[in-house]
């Protein structure tokens, strides 16, 4: 089976490859853009599987099938929210809802190679299609607001004034800028999935920051960065080593 990936969060990239070779599959290679994509697709065979996130870093990944007429099966890689994925299950098409289950790649590998593979059967897509239904994400709306119960009163926090989201003992928290940290409901997948991610990034899976609130970044063991946030006492922040390129890649958008 001639599979490849396309995903333009490189640690996703990274994860989903491992996740394929477990299974026995290895992906040909990992492309991270609209055009990277492009130009493999016009200069090597089309694959037989194609893992395909939705967003990526120059646009939508349906661009790519305007500029490039293939009909390899795709299951989609994406982290939409259960109602707009109502336009892959009345379509019928695979997709892996983001953080990707390991059960659920396989059986719908599983459910490739029986449609595909020993059938030799081709999906067709109508992408433009796919597209209305699921609207723009470019255009989406991040959330602005998060609720914190504080005895028998409810607090409201804007988002901008949240410094980090973090994990800590099974609980997800907010921290402010005064030092003070809230307990709240949400889950860090979750709440990496609603925040703009121009603003925040989530250095590893304890935490998650606001660019706006870095004091400091040093150089730390291993080849990971070290992130200080004023009044944040409760751990230490640290970018995880597989993350510090997509890091310093976001710090310079």
């Amino acid at each position: 089976m001639k599979a490849i990936i396309i995903e333009d969060e490189k640690p996703s990239a990274r994860r989903l490859n491992r996740m394929l070779a477990d299974i026995g599959i290895t992906p040909e290679v990992m492309l991270h853009s609209v055009h990277e994509s492009v130009e493999y697709l016009l200069n090597h065979p089309a694959p037989d599987l194609i893992f395909l996130d939705i967003q990526l870093s120059d646009g939508l990944s349906f661009e790519i099938f305007d500029q490039v007429d293939i009909n390899s099966a795709i299951i989609f890689t994406t982290a939409y929210d259960e109602y707009a994925l109502q336009a892959f299950k009345l379509n019928s098409i695979d997709y892996l809802l983001k953080p990707i289950d390991e059960d659920e790649l396989k059986a719908a590998v599983e459910r490739f190679q029986v449609r595909f593979r020993e059938s030799e059967k081709k999906q067709h897509i109508d992408f433009n299609e796919i597209a209305k239904m699921l609207g723009n994400p470019v255009d989406r709306v991040y959330k602005k607001r998060y609720t914190a119960k504080v005895g028998e009163h409810l607090k409201l926090f804007n988002t901008d004034d949240v410094q980090l989201f973090y994990s800590e003992n099974k609980g997800s928290y907010l921290n402010l800028e005064n030092g003070r940290n809230y307990l709240i409901d949400d889950k860090l997948e979750a709440i990496e999935k609603e925040l703009d991610p121009a603003q925040f990034f989530r250095i590893s899976r304890q935490a998650i920051i606001n660019v706006n609130a870095i004091d400091d970044m040093i150089s730390y063991t291993n080849s990971r960065l070290k992130i200080k946030i004023n009044s944040f006492k409760e751990m230490d922040l640290i970018v995880s080593r597989e993350r510090v390129k997509d890091f310093k890649n976001w710090l310079e958008k």
